[in-house]
């Protein structure tokens, strides 16, 4: 036991008062987004060479602390990895293949293939030496999975979960007024979902500073009761003493609205808590007159905690928040600020065409948008917990949510990640439920299942007692969960009697978790099993379940059923249903992946927002099928609509409630017009016109991003000679950017193996047989030397490093394959010596300006097959004894450009995501695409 000296305890306690020193006079926390330049490679899930090494070495970083080895060690080389910015998807990156796994889209990547498995992420930043005194933390929104963080070679922690935000305290490991080097490994070998999961740190990450008194993570529980006019705001706050301070605090709450105005506040004064101890403070604070959070007016407030001590601000705490009643009534359905609202949901994983889970916060907010324009007013998260942007895009757009835990059980495992759930989402006004599990069919309809929701239940509304409790049941509806759970969650009305169960649990209210699971390609109107297309006319998908009008149907005319959550608002990859490879990503959404709607969004539009709408489908381009009927359906809240074929009437009919329209009609190339009626009234009309063939590609701007967003979805189509959109074009489009980089390109077809994104390929190449001799000549340009075959031996074996020569040549060999002309080659040396020099195939080479210890390859001394890379360099001599000397080269790096970026048109479609520079003296954003055969020189500008 090692005795602790007199000097160790003075520095100790110098430590602590530093500590309330700075408390005393430094005020406000900062909280630093830390996306920006990164390092990537991939590694390897077993073999510790092809993972750099890492886990090797004698002492484990489980061992002894800070010793983190290969990429986890601070000094690890990163230079010849890739550069990127988070978030990021390693997963969408890789190509597809049939013995991929179905559930996640048959992507490359993570369980089966082991060197797709293991990405490795390296950030170095820097901390100040006025930092010195705060609490420094990292805070990760998200990183799929099992991820193990390192900081300065200290190892932090693992998090199993790919959906848990996390954070670690690095205040004892920092390196003050210098480098510190971040370092993520991330496992995605597991899947813990049977739906596209992605791979990598694909939420945001961030660097917190604050003092050593402060709020915690997710430290405020904001609630509110309304009485008369008045709100009373009730506003808990977690504040934790990682100081040495004792004494009296000031906790001053103060609101705002969203104009920024101070409408009302208060001062409590408290003690503060022991030294690393936490503890919670509850103020009162009114608000009269509140502007209620709802789905129309999405009013939200801003808390403003302040921690003071002496008068002086020492921390300080924003959290956003709406004040608005829900309730459930098994009667009469659910309520919004009194008023009955029926739920009109969907359910939705979270990737996106082009970009897999990666999503800007942008897109965030169009997705959102583009189900509030459907008329949907709710959202499930399926079915794990959201990234946080998710849920403030659904705060400020006005979507109620239920947030789901990603697994059902009563330990630690899964009630942490639960309160970890509910403490991080409570204070978003959208959340109404909270979802504790799904289809768990080994315990939905017995005893253990039961038990474990009553479990979860209760330890729910031990956090948060102001939301019900839901869990979606698709495997009948008469016992066990269903018997117990708060709000009873139908999954699909084909899997048990709704009606008869609501007839024995009277008191029970319910709603539909999951309905519809309808079949569609977007733009298909004839179902093609060899091409693996679904019509898009709404039918069952199978014979127990119901489409999507016959589901809404069912829980409209029910008003103790609360709503419904259709399967899904959009597609997404994985279960591609009812079809395997080569279908990649799912038929089951209201849109595709892309977010451009099939036909059924209008069937919901038309009675789901009390605007008219009037929708005919299909198109009208059927050349070869002259004189064959066509199904012509309209989608329509007019009381009647009246089809017209080249101006010739097919017929008017009325509109039954909740219902569509259908004839059937002798195709005839032309203009196919619905007319829709109001009280009598002309108020609609729809066109579908036969067009020509693609003459100009069309570029546009999606208007519903945020104010001074930086990434923009552009839609992508053809037109004719008239200017009429072509919605069976399938041209392939290839774009170029400048002042900007191109995210991800996609086009909605579930069959597509295209590219998602088109990136360098960087191939890492070790160089091999590695041997050495002692140099006698000295002479840098002896050819003979490098040539000679006598004396060489294994490099660095057995070498006495007291007795060293005063040079040594060392030789390797390294592979070069395919496109020499085209290939990028760099040489990363390490240093195995001083004054170095360096020859490939016999020839000098001379390192970089930039960097001294990287070497350009050109294609002129480089061969394919094996090359010859050898070393003439003085000795590194150990200082100490035990100092551990680098027996590494370094490594060849082979970058392949990639293809310019291109998409296939999908029936008339596709999108581009786009990111523009990120400040305001940013160049000019210029988009172009061009096709063969189609008009050149389309472009458009973003400023």
């Amino acid at each position: 036991m090692k005795i602790i000296s007199t000097k160790e305890i003075l520095l100790y306690f110098t430590f602590l008062l530093s500590i309330t020193l700075f408390a005393q006079n430094k005020s406000d926390r900062e909280l630093i987004l830390i996306d920006k330049d990164w390092r990537f490679s991939l590694g390897h899930l077993y073999d510790t060479q092809k993972d750099f090494g890492h886990a090797e070495g004698y002492f484990s970083y489980l061992a002894k602390t800070g010793f983190g080895d290969g990429p986890a060690a601070p000094g690890f080389d990163d230079r010849a990895w890739r550069k990127l910015d988070l978030p990021h998807d390693w997963a969408v990156e890789q190509s597809f293949s049939e013995k991929a796994s179905f559930s996640h889209g048959f992507k490359t990547a993570g369980k089966g293939f082991p060197e797709k498995s293991i990405g490795w992420y390296r950030k170095k930043i820097t901390i100040a030496q006025s930092d010195q005194g705060k609490i420094i933390s990292l805070k990760f929104d998200g990183v799929f999975r099992n991820s193990k963080v390192f900081f300065n070679g200290h190892f932090l922690g693992t998090e199993e979960s790919g959906y848990n935000g996390f954070e670690y305290d690095v205040t004892a490991y920092v390196n003050y007024g210098g480098e510190n080097t971040i370092v993520v490994r991330a496992d995605a070998s597991m899947e813990e979902g049977w739906f596209y999961e992605g791979a990598g740190i694909y939420r945001h990450v961030y660097l917190q500073k604050t003092n050593p008194l402060y709020v915690i993570q997710n430290g405020t529980y904001v609630t509110s009761e309304i009485k008369n006019d008045t709100a009373e705001v009730t506003a808990e706050v977690t504040i934790e003493n990682k100081g040495n301070y004792k004494g009296n605090i000031e906790i001053v709450q103060t609101i705002f609205d969203a104009s920024g105005k101070d409408i009302s506040n208060t001062v409590e004064n408290a003690a503060a808590p022991d030294f690393y101890k936490t503890a919670k403070y509850t103020s009162k604070i009114k608000v009269r007159n509140p502007l209620l959070w709802d789905l129309d007016t999405p009013n939200l407030y801003r808390l403003l905690t302040e921690i003071k001590q002496e008068g002086k601000v020492i921390d300080s705490y924003e959290t956003n928040f709406g004040i608005r009643t829900i309730k459930f009534d098994p009667e009469n359905g659910f309520f919004l600020n009194g008023k009955s609202v029926k739920l009109k949901g969907t359910n939705n994983h979270q990737d996106h065409a082009g970009i897999g889970t990666a999503l800007p916060d942008e897109l965030q907010y169009y997705r959102i948008k583009k189900l509030k324009e459907m008329g949907s007013n709710a959202y499930r998260c399926s079915h794990n917990p959201p990234t946080p942007e998710l849920l403030d895009a659904c705060d400020k757009l006005g979507m109620l949510v239920i947030d789901e835990t990603r697994l059902m059980g009563i330990n630690d495992y899964h009630l942490n990640d639960l309160k970890r759930l509910i403490e991080r989402d409570r204070n978003h006004p959208s959340i109404f439920c909270w979802s504790v599990g799904n289809e768990e069919w080994n315990i939905e309809g017995g005893i253990v299942g039961e038990r474990i929701t009553n479990i979860m239940q209760g330890f729910s509304k031990s956090i948060d007692p102001t939301r019900p409790v839901t869990v979606g049941i698709s495997s009948g509806f008469k016992s066990g969960i269903s018997s117990v759970v708060e709000i009873m969650g139908y999954n699909y009305i084909g899997n048990g009697d709704i009606d008869a169960h609501r007839n024995e649990f009277k008191n029970q209210p319910g709603m539909g978790t999951e309905e519809g699971s309808t079949f569609a390609t977007r733009g298909i109107y004839f179902t093609d099993d060899a091409k693996h297309y679904q019509s898009a006319y709404d039918k069952k998908p199978r014979p127990t379940f119901y489409s999507i009008e016959e589901g809404w149907k069912f829980y409209a005319s029910r008003p103790y059923l609360a709503g419904m959550f259709i399967w899904t608002g959009f597609d997404y990859r994985g279960e591609p249903t009812p079809y395997g490879w080569p279908s990649v990503t799912s038929y089951f959404g209201m849109m595709d992946v892309c977010g451009f709607p099939k036909d059924n969004v209008f069937y919901l539009k038309s009675w789901w927002k009390n605007e008219p709408v009037l929708h005919l489908l299909p198109h009208w381009n059927w050349s070869g099928m002259e004189g064959k009927e066509i199904d012509v359906w309209a989608y329509s809240n007019c009381d009647e609509v009246e089809l017209f074929l080249n101006k010739k009437s097919l017929g008017k009919k009325k509109m039954e409630q909740y219902g569509h329209l259908e004839w059937k009609v002798k195709y005839e190339p032309g203009t196919l017009e619905a007319i829709g009626y109001k009280n009598g009234k002309k108020i609609l009309t729809e066109v579908q016109k036969t067009t020509g063939n693609p003459e100009t590609i069309k570029l546009s701007l999606d208007q519903e991003s945020p104010s001074k967003a930086t990434v923009s979805v552009i839609t992508v189509e053809v037109m004719d000679k008239n200017g009429l959109h072509v919605s069976t074009a399938n041209n392939e489009i290839t774009f170029s950017i400048k002042g900007g980089k191109i995210l991800g390109v996609g086009n909605g077809d579930p069959t597509s193996l295209e590219k998602d994104q088109f990136l360098d390929d960087i191939n890492l190449v070790p160089i091999t047989n590695f041997e050495e001799k002692k140099n006698v000549s000295g002479d840098n340009a002896n050819q003979s030397a490098l040539n000679d075959e006598k004396d060489w031996k294994e490099a660095f074996k057995d070498r006495d490093y007291k007795n060293q020569a005063s040079a040594y040549i060392y030789r390797g060999r390294f592979e070069l394959k395919n496109n020499l002309q085209s290939n990028i080659v760099d040489f990363f040396y390490k240093k195995i010596g001083a004054n170095e020099s360096v020859f490939v195939n016999g020839n000098l080479i001379n390192a970089s300006t930039d960097d001294p210890q990287k070497y350009h390859l050109d294609k002129a001394v480089l061969k394919e097959g094996t090359n010859v890379i050898s070393i003439r360099a003085s000795p590194l001599q150990k200082i100490k004894d035990w100092d551990v000397m680098n027996t590494d080269p370094g490594i060849i790096r082979i970058i392949t450009p990639s293809q310019p970026w291109k998409r296939k048109l999908f029936n008339g479609y596709a999108q581009i995501i786009i990111q523009k520079g990120e400040n305001e003296n940013a160049a000019e954003v210029i988009l172009s695409a061009s096709a063969k055969g189609l008009r050149a020189g389309n472009s458009l500008k973003l400023n």
